[in-house]
């Protein structure tokens, strides 16, 4: 072995030693804050997703080349008793299988089991009551399947006793010949009867008026559970909380009721001259050219008729196409108007309102088929054109409830809440009807965004009638992040009943709103929302198909925002660290040090007002966190500072309000070192390394032979002394700065360097 020269070896070890520091560093920690929570490498690190893109799902967030989704189109007659509000009916569904897999079982939903009363669902609703199940109703809930069968054959046909097991609010049905892959088709047959519960998990139910009943049904008729690429069959049981996943098809329906009865319902209705008399039939028509609201029936009209020819039956025919479902009300009670709308292709739909004399009002229902009309519009213009012929809004015992082309909202609803509701329910038509996410286990994807962009509607509807304030963040940051809430990617079934509200509407669309108006300008978001709702518009899309997609369009890698938001429940909290003049002289600037507390990174806004009352507002990217947990920046002012405020809007959820503002009166302001004694190249005698120290932006920078150039940064309390904690090394001048020790932090060894 070759003995190397003392000076070689000398050089080596100092190499080491340096080389040790630097690789041994770890997220940083201040003097001043000693507590810091903040990770860079959790919020930033690579690889947030799990799997590579795939054949059906790409890596860009659109479909891929090989997607599928299977298809289900149901013709469905039924039969509704209004005295004991039992519906009767016959399902009949084509079932087609476009997936690469063959089947010898489907599997169907059976919502209505949820009322039964061993069901799962009503197993665990809590002692204390919830809006979930029948609501304490005691009857004969669920559904009775009368028959199952499999027709086949071409124009003889043959209608087969199919074998199906029921278990809870789920029906598997084997096939009698196995379902081919890639285009297979099944027909079903399916008889059923249930008797609709008066508080229907507060998505259906029956209302007592002093017109009559009205019956809002949904969840009615046996409908496919999902077969997709990700999960096969989707068979979670439906327990109240948690919504829908269903395919799309196309739906012909006929509902016979008492005569006396009108009907809304999903779709187009078909046969309005028979049904309608010709009077209101020809308003129905008037109403579709009409920008201003056309009364069809009108309250003198129900109060008339409302009990003239119960004993009596009529059929109304609806259909509606490419839908993932169809829900239905029926009432002789129903005061009925209308007015166009007006879509951008040009083409036009119908807005529809149906509600009691109780409802009625111009501080009501009155203004319903307005609000219809205002928010289908909005929506269409803004991010997707109405797909549908009708848009209908009926009054309820629900809360709000969204279905294709129909939605329940609460009967006694007024002014800025039957707006509010009215919107929200519409703006499902995009979330879920439009995009068919899974509601059962992402319940965000479709009430999250759907509130988002109820805040936008809300801004625009006539001049901002209803525009609300921006909600105060710093107010509100406990509720986002409190530690005992679940993530928002939580199961709506796997949170807390209470918690349901911020997880799956708030918490999302406020990071939505954040994201539109703090990270990616409303621009650029707008684009990529859009194209979001067109690439998955009558598909299933997944959480990696929105934030891929988002990324992609954008150009963004968001990881720290989905992170933040949606996967963890981080708190926020930024905070002024500390602010010192350039050279201790106001007229060439101010250091101003921000520090991120807590384990969600977000943008750095804040207010720099001078002592002349100048206010400057400074924006520093959320890349400033990405390997610092502290952040110094320069601010050009000429002048003292007054005051500084962090997110003075209060746009981000900051836990923490003690640490964003610093002022004059009360605030530290911190001596600068005046670095140019230091300044120049230094040697040692020990090795042959030259050490220059030049000043940037008011930090004094390091370049050491064949070595990385770092800054760093005067040790608080120690005169003449500089260390980088990334490096690994110390400096310590000497009072006259002709010289210093440079100290190795991992050894403690000492080199003597002089200025040349």
């Amino acid at each position: 072995m070759k003995i190397q020269s003392s000076k070689a070896l000398l050089t080596m070890a100092l190499f080491v030693g340096i080389s040790s520091g630097w690789a041994q560093q770890t997220p940083a920690t201040t003097v001043a804050n000693p507590v810091n929570n903040y990770n860079y490498h959790d919020a930033f690190g690579p690889n947030f997703y799990t799997k590579n893109g795939t054949p059906t799902r790409s890596a860009n967030g659109q479909p891929g080349v090989e997607y599928w989704q299977n298809r289900a189109d149901y013709q469905i007659t039924a039969k509704l008793n209004g005295t004991t509000n039992e519906i009767i009916g016959t399902d009949e569904i084509t079932y087609t299988n476009n997936s690469p897999d063959k089947m010898s079982f489907v599997w169907l939903n059976l919502d209505q089991n949820l009322f039964k009363s061993d069901s799962r669902g009503n197993a665990v609703v809590p002692v204390s009551g919830s809006r979930n199940g029948a609501q304490g109703q005691v009857f004969d809930g669920g559904n009775k399947i009368k028959s199952v069968k499999v027709i086949s054959g071409g124009k003889k046909k043959t209608e087969i006793e199919a074998k199906y097991v029921i278990t809870d609010t789920r029906m598997q049905i084997f096939l009698p010949e196995t379902l081919a892959s890639k285009g297979g088709a099944v027909k079903i047959k399916i008889e059923f009867s249930f008797i609709a519960p008066f508080e229907g998990s507060d998505r259906m139910g029956v209302l007592e008026t002093k017109n009559g009943k009205i019956f809002t049904i949904a969840q009615w008729y046996p409908r496919m559970c999902v077969y997709d690429d990700v999960k096969g069959w989707n068979t979670a049981p439906y327990l109240g909380a948690s919504e829908f996943y269903l395919e799309y098809g196309n739906f012909d329906v006929k509902l016979t009721v008492p005569a006396n009865h009108f009907v809304v319902g999903s779709g187009e209705l078909l046969n309005g001259a028979e049904v309608l008399p010709a009077e209101q039939f020809k308003r129905y028509k008037e109403a579709s050219l009409s920008d201003k609201t056309v009364s069809i029936r009108t309250a003198e009209e129900v109060a008339s008729t409302a009990n003239l020819n119960a004993s009596g039956q009529k059929t109304w025919h609806y259909q509606i196409k490419n839908a993932r479902d169809f829900s239905w009300a029926s009432s002789p009670a129903f005061i009925l108007d209308g007015a166009k709308i007006n879509l951008p292709s040009g083409k036009k739909a119908l807005a529809l309102s149906a509600y009691p004399v109780e409802s009625a009002g111009q501080d009501a229902y009155g203004r319903s088929t307005e609000y219809v009309k205002a928010s289908i519009e909005n929506y269409s213009k803004r991010w997707f054109e109405y797909p549908y012929p009708v848009a209908t809004n009926v009054a309820g015992n629900e809360g709000g409830m969204e279905y294709p082309g129909i939605v329940f909202c609460g009967w006694e609803s007024k002014g800025q809440d039957l707006w509010g509701v009215t919107d929200h329910e519409f703006g499902h038509i995009w979330f879920p009807m439009i995009v068919g996410s899974n509601e059962r286990l992402f319940g965000w994807m479709d009430e999250g965004f759907n509130t988002f962009i109820n805040s936008l509607s809300t801004a625009d509807f006539n001049k901002g009638e209803y525009v609300e304030k921006p909600t105060d963040l710093h107010k509100g940051a406990e509720s986002f992040t409190r530690p005992d809430l679940e993530t928002v990617m939580s199961s709506p079934d796997n949170m807390k009943e209470a918690n349901i509200g911020m997880l799956c509407y708030f918490k999302p669309s406020t990071a939505l709103i954040i994201l539109r108006e703090q990270v990616l300008g409303k621009e650029r978001f707008d684009t990529a929302f859009r194209t979001y709702i067109e690439r998955w518009a009558y598909k299933h899309p997944q959480p990696d198909d929105f934030f891929r997609s988002m990324e992609n369009v954008a150009g963004e890698d968001l990881s720290w925002f989905w992170r933040s938001w949606f996967v963890n429940n981080w708190r926020f909290n930024q905070g002024i660290n500390s602010i010192k003049y350039i050279k201790n002289d106001p007229a060439k600037g101010v250091a101003i040090t921000v520090e991120n507390f807590d384990k969600m990174a977000m943008p750095v806004v804040l207010d720099v007002k001078t002592k002349s009352g100048k206010v400057s507002r400074v924006k520093l990217p959320v890349e400033i966190w990405q390997r610092n947990n502290v952040w110094t920046f320069k601010h050009d002012s000429t002048e003292e500072i007054d005051s500084i405020t962090l997110d003075p809007d209060h746009v981000f959820p900051d836990n923490n309000e003690t640490n964003n503002v610093w002022t004059a009166a009360n605030g530290k302001i911190e001596k600068d070192v005046v670095l140019d004694g230091y300044l120049g190249t230094y040697s040692t005698s020990r090795a042959p390394l030259k050490i220059d120290f030049t000043e940037k932006n008011n930090a004094l920078s390091v370049l050491i032979t064949n070595y990385p150039k770092f800054t760093v940064k005067a040790v608080e309390n120690e005169k003449d002394v500089f260390q980088s904690a990334e490096a690994g090394l110390k400096f310590k001048f000497n009072e006259a700065k002709t010289g210093f020790d440079m100290i190795i932090l991992s050894s403690g060894d000492a080199i003597p360097f002089t200025k040349n």
